[in-house]
C-alpha cells in the first residue's frame, strides 16, 4: 500500500501524524510524496479557524483530482466537529473521502485504510522532525467561548509518566530536542494525581541526553517548581509560549477565559523571566473578538508593547460553529479586524527584530533542523554556515549577524 499522509494545524496534529506514519511504516506500506502516486490520502485536519478548515478541503479536493482513484481518509478536529454538523458542511461528501475518524484513534485509522485493528500497536521508534514530539495528553476542560476544540477533542486525559518517560527515552536515541505537546499541557497529571512540573522534572532526571521543551503553555500554570526549571539553567529551554488572545480584562471575560486578567498575565510573565537573560517569549492574540472596541485593542497593544514578547502570533477573529461566541453581539467589521491585525504583526515584528539585536555576540545551544539551519535555545531561527554539521547535531555556537540573519558558529558538541 501507497500512502500520502498531510498535516494541518498544531504540535499535537503533527505528533498524531507521526504515530499514523509509524504504524503505516511498520505495517509495510510505502510513504509517497503525493496523491498521484498513493493508494491512500491522509489528512490530519485542523479546525481552529474557518481559514484552517477551508484549507483543509481544498487540499482533499486537489488530491482528488491528482487521483480520482485514492481512497481518501480524514482525522483529527474536522471530523469531531463534522460529528455534529454532518448535515450543514459534510466532510463525507467531499470527493474520494470515503472515512473520517475523530480524534487519532489509531485502531480506527488502520480499520479506515484497510490494516487490522492490532496494526495499531505496531510502531517505529523514530520521528521525520529533527526534534521530537512528544504528545503528554489530549483534550481540555476550559470553555473558551471562540474554541471549539474542547467539542472536537473532549476533556483533559492525561497520560501515565511511565508511559511518557519510555517514549522520551526512545526518542532521545535520534532526536537532541524533545517538544511536549498536546491540546491543554498546563492540565496534565489534574486527572491522575500528578502535575506538569512532576514530569518534566521526571524526565530531565530520566533521559540526560537531550533538551526539553514546552508547547504553549498558560502563563499563569507556571508553578514555582516549572519556573525554578526555567531558571537555574536546567535542559528546560527558556522559551514559553503563552496565549494572551487580549489585554483588555473585560474581552477576555467575554472570551470565558476567567482564569486570569491581564495584570496576572503580565506580573506571571516577570516572575517567570526574572531570572533569565535570555529568554523567548511568544503569544497567541486574536483580533476582533465581539464586542472589542479601539479602546480594548490599545489596552491589547499597551501590554504587548510592556512586556519582552519575542514573538506574536496574531489571529483575526473567526466564528466557529458551535463555539458560544457566535451568539455574542456588536460583531467587529472584517476591515477594522484586519487594520487591528495589521497594528499588532507590526509590533511583533518590531520587538522580534530588537530581541534579535541583543543575542548578537552571544552564546546559544543550537539544533540543527535542516541542511545550513539552526534553532536556538529560545527560538530563534539561525543560519549554519559551518561545513560538516549533520540534522539533529546539537551544539554551542556563538550568534553573529549577516544579511539581516542570524548566524550560528560552532564552539562545542553537546550532542551527535
Amino acid at each position: 500500500m501507497r500512502f500520502v499522509l498531510r498535516t494541518h494545524g498544531c504540535r499535537a496534529n503533527q505528533y498524531d501524524s507521526e504515530a499514523v506514519r509509524s504504524m503505516m511504516l511498520a505495517s509495510g506500506a510505502t510513504e509517497v510524496a503525493t496523491a498521484e502516486d498513493a493508494d491512500v490520502a491522509i489528512f490530519n485536519s485542523c479546525s481552529v479557524t474557518a481559514a484552517a478548515e477551508a484549507e483543509l478541503r481544498k487540499d482533499v479536493r486537489r488530491a482528488a483530482r491528482a487521483n480520482p482513484l485514492v481512497r481518501t481518509i480524514v482525522m483529527g478536529c474536522a471530523p469531531g466537529l463534522a460529528a455534529r454538523d454532518e448535515n450543514i458542511n459534510p466532510l463525507r461528501t467531499l470527493p474520494t473521502v470515503t472515512e473520517s475518524v475523530a480524534g487519532a484513534d489509531l485502531e480506527l485509522i488502520a480499520s479506515a485504510v484497510g490494516l487490522s485493528r492490532d496494526a495499531s500497536r505496531s510502531r517505529r521508534g523514530v520521528q521525520t522532525g529533527a526534534r521530537g514530539l512528544l504528545r503528554i495528553q489530549d483534550g481540555c476542560d476550559e470553555h473558551c467561548t471562540f474554541c471549539a476544540t474542547t467539542l472536537a477533542r473532549g476533556s483533559n486525559r492525561s497520560r501515565p509518566m511511565a508511559e511518557i518517560i519510555g517514549e522520551a527515552e526512545s526518542l532521545a536515541d535520534i532526536h537532541p530536542e524533545i517538544v511536549l505537546t498536546g491540546i491543554h499541557i498546563g492540565s496534565y497529571g489534574l486527572d491522575i494525581g500528578s502535575s506538569l512540573s512532576s514530569l518534566v522534572e521526571a524526565l530531565i532526571a530520566r533521559v540526560s541526553t537531550v533538551r526539553f521543551r514546552l508547547s504553549s503553555l498558560e502563563a499563569t500554570e507556571v508553578d514555582a517548581r516549572l519556573r525554578d526549571l526555567f531558571a537555574d539553567g536546567s535542559r528546560l529551554v527558556p522559551y514559553l509560549h503563552a496565549p494572551l488572545q487580549s489585554g483588555s480584562d473585560r474581552v477576555l471575560k467575554r472570551m470565558g477565559r476567567s482564569w486570569y486578567t491581564a495584570g496576572e498575565y503580565e506580573s506571571s510573565i516577570g516572575h517567570i523571566i526574572s531570572q533569565r537573560s535570555v529568554f523567548g517569549l511568544g503569544a497567541d492574540v486574536i483580533c476582533g473578538f465581539p464586542g472589542e472596541t479601539e479602546e480594548d485593542h490599545r489596552e491589547t497593544i499597551a501590554l504587548i508593547e510592556r512586556l519582552p514578547f519575542t514573538s506574536l502570533h496574531v489571529f483575526p477573529y473567526s466564528p466557529r460553529p458551535g463555539a458560544a461566541s457566535v451568539r455574542l453581539p456588536r460583531p467587529v467589521g472584517s476591515s477594522e479586524i484586519q487594520r487591528r491585525c495589521a497594528e499588532l504583526r507590526e509590533l511583533g515584528r518590531l520587538k522580534s527584530a530588537a530581541y534579535r539585536a541583543t543575542r548578537v555576540g552571544g552564546r546559544a545551544d543550537v539544533v540543527a533542523t535542516a541542511a545550513g539551519e539552526g534553532l536556538s535555545e529560545d527560538y530563534l531561527s539561525v543560519v549554519i554556515q559551518v561545513p560538516g554539521i549533520r540534522r539533529r547535531d546539537r551544539f554551542a555556537a556563538t550568534l553573529a549577524e549577516w544579511q539581516g540573519m542570524l548566524t550560528a558558529t560552532p564552539i562545542a558538541t553537546l550532542s551527535a
